[in-house]
């Protein structure tokens, strides 16, 4: 009897153990289960995938970080994405690189950053235009959309190298390519206005009507830090501005518009076109004055009676154009640093941007073809660094250090004396880029 009671004691007690161990090993099952480092990243909404880290690195420098960081991403990382998981049902591929390195970015909050770019080209401006539409990408955080007017016979042209870019890069980038075209007057008329289809840009808002705001930079042009730096600019328009853009000189005894102009222009030495930020829905919707008639003219119907009044006195074209538009609406533009617009104009009669002395330069205008040819050194070495960089290498290595050693050979030059005016910046954002996407996530919190 005793031993029959002992079994039955042995028995319940096993039950007990059983129902306990099934109770608690279901609450672990209710989770999801991760997936596995490296496998399919996830893609954008137009089906290409994200960026690496290795473009913005390199390969060498990431496997490096990968060995260094491999015990905090053991540690964390899968507490990380099991949480991730649960919300979205998959883990983006920037999460799962490395553990917890990169921050996700939702594809809501890509949309909402979209920056938008706008460049004319026309001729022989191939080259120049992708060199310029690189520098964009390599510093810049939000996802760019490019707006490029081109001719018939580069349309083709600009597709075809587009498309030849490394998927990793594609990502990050949307482009629509549009024709030469003007909506009043005499089309061929405004093609010969000053350089090739530079009046195109005068055309902007009334083509581009979906587009609430754009940067427009001309094809010789280079970013030196990101893009974003200036598209914020946008939010310090108070209620009546809708463009701004910089001096077209700082010093007036020597600027072009104070000594030559016979029509009005900006302020004391005129404003310069070539780096134009603008708020195409205010600029659409604004009736501006002018010496035309005594009430307001639409930008539009603007454009060609102010063209016919002063083609005769104008030399810059289209920039004169906005001069005298500004000129009478002056409470409608807004002015940034020289250092935004850095030209040949700034150095070569000796250094007189003090925003690029102190910060350095942070958009390069090549103006007057200095990158391609030997009158202004220091801003060939600059153009022809970006334009032979391959976007898989590491910036510091194939690019930085090729423009530092040889700005050595551009010292007997003007603008060769003051390397670290050209220099500072882009090491800056180099630096800044590799502690955001890098430094900054591998630090344990």
């Amino acid at each position: 009897m005793r031993i029959h009671c002992r079994v039955v004691v042995i028995a319940v007690c096993f039950g007990v153990f059983l129902l306990l161990y099934f109770l608690g090993g279901n609450g672990g099952a209710d989770e999801p289960l991760l997936k596995e480092v490296g496998g399919d990243r996830e893609l954008e909404e137009d089906g290409r995938s994200p960026p690496s880290l290795s473009d913005y690195l390199g390969s060498d420098a990431v496997a490096k970080l990968a060995r260094k960081s491999s015990a905090v991403v053991g540690e964390r990382g899968g507490r990380k994405e099991r949480k991730a998981t649960g919300r979205r049902g998959s883990v983006n591929a920037k999460s799962k690189f490395l553990g917890n390195m990169i921050r996700p970015v939702t594809r809501s909050r890509r949309a909402e950053g979209i920056m938008h770019l706008a460049v004319v080209a026309c001729g022989n401006r191939l080259d120049e235009t992708l060199t310029m539409l690189k520098s964009a990408l390599l510093f810049s955080l939000k996802k760019i959309k490019f707006h490029i007017f081109a001719e018939d016979p580069l349309a083709p042209q600009f597709e075809e190298r587009l498309n030849q870019w490394p998927q990793s890069i594609s990502a990050r980038f949307q482009y629509s390519i549009y024709p030469i075209s003007f909506s009043v007057g005499d089309a061929e008329e405004w093609k010969k206005l000053f350089k090739p289809c530079a009046a195109q840009r005068l055309f902007l808002p009334v083509i581009l009507k979906d587009v609430d705001s754009l940067l427009y930079v001309d094809t010789d042009v280079l970013f030196l830090r990101p893009m974003d730096d200036i598209w914020i600019l946008l939010k310090s328009f108070n209620r009546t501005q809708l463009a701004a853009m910089a001096p077209e000189h700082e010093v007036p005894k020597i600027g072009w518009y104070s000594r030559f102009a016979r029509h009005p222009f900006y302020g004391v030495t005129g404003v310069n076109s070539g780096v134009m930020l603008m708020n195409l829905t205010r600029i659409r919707r604004t009736l501006f004055k002018s010496s035309l008639i005594p009430g307001g003219l639409s930008w539009e119907d603007l454009l060609h009676p102010l063209y016919q009044k002063y083609k005769n006195h104008i030399t810059w074209g289209d920039q004169d154009l906005l001069n005298i538009i500004f000129h009478y609406n002056p409470e409608s533009l807004l002015i940034f640093p020289c250092q935004w617009n850095y030209r040949p104009d700034h150095c070569m009669y000796g250094s007189n941007c003090k925003g690029a002395e102190e910060e350095g330069v942070s958009i390069l205008h090549g103006n007057r073809g200095v990158y391609h040819d030997d009158k202004q050194p220091a801003f060939k070495v600059v153009y022809d660094a970006i334009h032979d960089f391959a976007f898989e290498d590491n910036m510091f290595q194939s690019l930085f250090y090729p423009i530092q050693s040889k700005f050595l050979d551009t010292v007997n030059t003007l603008c060769g004396r003051i390397p670290q005016v050209f220099l500072k910046q882009i090491e800056k954002t180099m630096r800044k880029v590799f502690e955001e996407k890098v430094v900054h996530h591998v630090r344990p919190r």
